[in-house]
């Protein structure tokens, strides 16, 4: 890092603008400008905030740091930057389809044609096949890694692979999984806590009677009484009916099934199991699994449960709702929103890195021949169907963390008291919607100067177009009319791509490194009759060797932070100059120190300690 001092002699006036020029020399010597300041004749400092790359023989021309709404330019020439910064933006992220019915995402092949300005400072760092490579050699399980179709030969072979590091998440899911309390505290707080409903009514195609489940309940209660109480709950993986399984192996038939879950409260006020259906068509063929069946009946049809899970929670609660909708949020901000503006400096730390790895991801990743190919059974384009059939329940309700809760009727803490992710949700949401008002009461003073920023509305026309495909059902506002409304969408905003993304990402190698508990794939097909599960079928449906290992290596590597991360409410780039807002900023990360203190309180002495959402391990932005 190096500062430069330039003294200039003669009285220069009023400086509206910063011209920036570098020459080329005949190798690459990009530079990444911070900021300038500037020294005033009488004394005054004015900031020019850049953080930007300066490539090639460019110019960058900046303003001072002070945000400006459209209608505070009065000049010609700053109406004017505004417009050029913009257009010439609309040119270099440039919106396209990459399947079609996904929100639409960024119009480049590869990491090295984005704009330099979003582009990773190290592009090794984020190379996935090298990252996974090096995550099985660091777990010492690269001996296996090319031993596919070669089955484990029980459980406790599994071990051979998994690295026990104790008094951690992982060593008490080894030990624990197979019991019923374990599987239903997943759904509360393991790495996708969003899918467990209130059950208002057992479903038609779910013909659980009273005499099945009569010896789950403990409340001497009917099943219907025990519906009205309230204290039955559903978890149905109906989106994953119809979707095909991996072919891309011709040595291995891989199988997905989609699964319908009853849960219980019971009386110490723990979710349980109490039936699961493995089809979504009831049938001779297709049995009620139960508590009170053979042991390895009841175990495969949880592991069949727990297997549909992670599909759904790697492809649409990772994927579709906080990856690819975070890039929608992030090429919106750049292609509407110039450098000056409010909103700008807020949302930017929250975009960091974002289209760069989903960029990465659908060169490596997520693409045909991809390394989700090689472990997963919705690889081979089931990911794809998944996300396309997702799309319809991506609204903006449910991106509104409060109101997603209720609408599952989840959200009374008496009723449900162990449900963590919930409880700092709300925590972190009302501390970033405390922090969006502060900062909107500083530049909107009413509800019409909100009406009349012509460029916000442009970006909120964008997200709803082209990253809600104009859908009206998404429920995406197409304009901002209130600071309250506003309010709320910069929140949305700024939690799906920090504290949303956090809680469902770095658990992954907690509650997935060990095998059985989160099947990547099976290569058997569900059982369709009671009594005839044998430990040795189990195994054989679980994955070979080459494909846990695989999959090992993938979630270890996706739930490492970035080198030089930079957690919730820490702003080191300088966007903002005003005093209002530095203390806006201050007391936002005074609500998130208390948020972590409670956090750290809870958890102390707990066996299954909830962090995922402890504001000092939520990231600003979406960049793993």
């Amino acid at each position: 890092v190096d500062s430069y001092d330039v003294t200039v002699e003669e009285d220069l006036g009023e400086i509206q603008l910063i011209k920036i020029e570098k020459r080329k020399y005949w190798y690459q010597d990009d530079w990444y400008l911070k900021y300038i300041t500037v020294k005033t004749p009488v004394g005054d400092y004015l900031e020019f905030p850049c953080y930007r790359w300066i490539t090639d023989e460019k110019e960058v021309v900046l303003r001072d740091g002070r945000a400006k709404l459209p209608r505070d330019d009065k000049t010609q020439i700053l109406k004017q930057h505004r417009r050029k910064e913009l257009e010439s933006r609309q040119k270099m992220y440039r919106w396209k389809e990459w399947h079609p019915g996904f929100p639409l995402s960024i119009d480049a092949h590869s990491h090295s044609e984005l704009p330099r300005d979003i582009q990773f400072d190290n592009e090794k760092g984020i190379d996935f096949i090298l990252n996974y490579t090096k995550a099985m050699e660091n777990l010492y399980v690269n001996r296996f890694m090319h031993m596919f179709q070669s089955s484990w030969s029980d459980f406790a072979d599994f071990e051979r692979i998994f690295v026990r590091i104790s008094n951690t998440i992982s060593e008490y899911v080894m030990q624990h999984w197979r019991e019923d309390f374990m599987f239903g505290y997943q759904f509360l707080n393991g790495c996708n806590p969003v899918l467990i409903r209130r059950c208002t009514e057992i479903p038609k195609k779910l013909p659980v009677t009273m005499d099945m489940v009569e010896c789950s309940l403990e409340r001497n209660l009917t099943l219907e009484e025990e519906v009205k109480q309230g204290n039955i709950f559903i978890v149905d993986y109906e989106l994953l009916d119809g979707v095909d399984a991996n072919k891309t192996d011709p040595c291995t038939v891989q199988y997905l099934a989609a699964p319908i879950c009853l849960l219980y409260k019971n009386l110490e006020k723990k979710i349980v199991p109490i039936a699961i259906q493995l089809g979504q068509k009831p049938g001779p063929d297709n049995p009620i699994f139960l508590p009170s069946d053979a042991t390895y009946d009841w175990l495969l049809a949880k592991i069949w449960v727990r297997s549909s899970d992670f599909h759904i929670h790697q492809t649409v609660t990772h994927l579709l709702r906080t990856h690819l909708v975070s890039e929608v949020f992030s090429i919106a901000m750049f292609r509407q929103l110039p450098a000056v503006h409010p909103l700008f400096k807020l949302l930017v730390p929250h975009m960091r890195f974002t289209i760069a790895i989903n960029t990465k991801a659908r060169e490596q990743l997520i693409c045909e021949c991809g390394l989700f190919d090689k472990a997963n059974a919705t690889g081979g384009g089931g990911h794809v169907q998944m996300v396309q059939k997702a799309m319809k329940d991506l609204t903006y309700s449910s991106l509104c963390f409060p109101e997603d809760i209720k609408a599952k009727g989840m959200d009374s803490k008496e009723d449900i008291p162990y449900y963590y992710y919930r409880d700092d949700g709300i925590k972190v949401w009302e501390a970033i919607k405390s922090f969006a008002e502060d900062v909107i009461h500083i530049y909107y003073e009413s509800d019409e100067v909100v009406c009349e920023d012509v460029e916000l509305q442009a970006f909120v026309k964008d997200i709803y177009v082209y990253g809600m495909r104009g859908v009206k059902a998404s429920g995406f506002p197409k304009m901002i009319r209130t600071r309250e409304t506003l309010a709320e969408y910069l929140t949305v905003i700024m939690f799906t791509t920090s504290a949303q993304h956090a809680a469902v990402n770095f658990g992954q190698y907690d509650w997935c490194s060990w095998i059985p508990n989160a099947p990547p794939t099976m290569r058997c097909p569900p059982p369709t009759e009671k009594g005839t599960v044998t430990i040795e079928q189990i195994v054989e449906s679980l994955p070979d060797r080459g494909r846990s290992c695989w999959h090992l290596g993938a979630v270890w590597a996706l739930s490492q932070f970035q080198d030089k991360e930079l957690f919730l409410g820490v702003y080191p780039d300088e966007h903002f100059v005003e005093r209002p807002v530095k203390e806006a900023m201050a007391k936002f990360r005074k609500n998130l120190d208390e948020i972590v203190s409670t956090i750290t309180e809870r958890n102390k002495n707990k066996k299954l300690p909830y962090y995922y959402l402890s504001p000092d391990r939520i990231p600003n932005s979406v960049a793993v």
